[in-house]
């Protein structure tokens, strides 16, 4: 029983992490080199700042605390950057933490899962980890689809063709 509950709970995260995949790789093909490291204000983050701030997180919580990979997170700089990588090297960095971390996930042992140990000073489960990134990275997902409707006045149509109103049966 138990390995069922763990193929289910890594297919669900995994799931919904290649869902909002798919859904910032919309977003960055509607994005113009400009809009990447656009900033309103200095409280808002740019698109390229957002990206920084999921790989480094999602390297620092799953491929170095789950994964065990050394902590290399430098996390002050994911948002003081304001230039220095192009669109093609930003999606470059984000697909290949993202690839390294779903690997990871997917291959993370019933013990892995159970194990806690320390990210950014607190103590989490690598269930605990993997929600929490899995909750993170949507949230940002959320930012980089307001920021593209924004920049590009467009719907990103994500839903198109399904039946939101539906009832559930």
């Amino acid at each position: 029983m138990e390995n069922i509950f763990r193929k289910e709970f890594i297919e669900q995260a995994v799931k919904s992490i290649d869902e909002n995949t798919s859904k910032i790789k919309a977003c960055m093909k509607q994005l113009d080199e400009k809009d990447i490291w656009f900033r309103h204000n200095e409280h808002v983050n740019s698109v390229g700042n957002i990206l920084l701030h999921l790989c480094g997180n999602i390297r620092q919580w799953i491929i170095s605390s789950l994964g065990g990979a050394t902590d290399i997170r430098e996390r002050d700089l994911e948002f003081s950057t304001v230039g220095g990588f192009t669109k093609e090297e930003l999606i470059a960095r984000w697909q290949d933490t993202m690839h390294e971390a779903v690997s990871v996930i997917t291959h993370a042992s019933p013990e892995n899962l159970l194990r806690n140990r320390m990210v950014q000073g607190s103590m989490h489960s690598g269930i605990g980890i993997i929600i929490h990134v899995t909750e993170h990275y949507s949230y940002h997902t959320g930012q980089i689809i307001f920021l593209t409707k924004l920049y590009k006045n467009i719907d990103m149509g994500f839903y198109k063709g399904v039946q939101l109103n539906q009832r559930n049966v």
